[in-house]
């Protein structure tokens, strides 16, 4: 099965549906797919709810579980920083794309801004304004946490 083929596929269904951007993704573990997703950002009025994480939802949903270890991620498109973040929390340690972020910005989707953000290449006003606070208050947790011994560290 060409999984790439799948993703295409995915992203395909969104020409006609409109629920979001053109973009599909699935993932795959002891060659079979066990996820699937395409954009759903429009239909769910969800800004996080991109191909690749729709298709991870579907994967821990299928599989009963939170870690995707052992799993592939194939996606229409290199990721976006959340979903890229979102693959490397799931512990997918493969991901192969097909368009890349230029063509992606070519049809009117740029993600520019937030690479830049996070490389520190532009000034955080234009992102997003950041201010710690209550740092006293907010520490407590951790320390309890820290003091548990049944914790799960993910």
């Amino acid at each position: 099965m060409d999984y790439m083929d799948e993703a295409r596929k995915e992203a395909d269904i969104n020409l006609v549906s409109n629920e979001g951007g053109p973009f599909g993704a699935v993932i795959v573990k002891d060659g079979r797919i066990v996820g699937r997703g395409h954009n759903r950002v429009l239909a769910k009025n969800d800004p996080t709810c991109h191909a690749e994480m729709e298709a991870i939802r579907d994967a821990c949903r299928q599989l009963k579980t939170y870690d995707l270890s052992g799993c592939e991620l194939y996606t229409s498109c290199y990721p976006c920083p959340m979903c890229m973040s979102a693959a490397i929390w799931a512990n997918i340690k493969i991901i192969r794309y097909g368009n890349t972020a230029e063509d992606a910005a070519k049809v009117g989707f740029r993600d520019d801004m937030i690479y830049d953000f996070i490389r520190g290449n532009c000034e955080n006003s234009k992102v997003v304004e950041l201010e710690q606070i209550s740092r006293d208050s907010t520490i407590e947790t951790f320390h309890k946490f820290a003091r548990k011994n049944d914790k799960t560290i993910y």
